[in-house]
């Protein structure tokens, strides 16, 4: 499989987004320490109903749901936060849609 760009939406749940941001900041360097994604600069933003989005390039996207770090990481953030669509953002309807950059 070749290496795909994933935009994964974390919207925390109320007063949850500290420890949501938490999570996001483990995510991309646990899935790059496993080599589940590629060197391409991972970015972060938010839209303006508080949802992140993260944005980065997988290697092969199969073989993270086999990896129990990421496992941890992924349950955690389902427990902080809905992982909403793309297309129910606002900014989604947009052409050219923008977002706050966060990193």
């Amino acid at each position: 499989m070749n290496p795909q760009i994933v935009i994964a939406l974390y919207k925390p749940h109320e007063g949850k987004d500290a420890a949501l941001r938490a999570l996001i900041d483990q995510h991309v360097p646990t899935l790059r320490k496993l080599e589940l994604i590629t060197d391409r600069r991972a970015v972060l933003a938010r839209s303006k109903n508080g949802t992140y989005v993260e944005i980065f390039e997988w290697r092969e996207s199969g073989r993270a749901h086999e990896h129990p770090e990421v496992a941890r990481i992924w349950e955690a953030m389902e427990q902080v936060a809905d992982l909403p669509s793309l297309d129910s953002l606002e900014e989604a309807s947009r052409t050219f849609p923008h977002f706050e950059p966060i990193r």
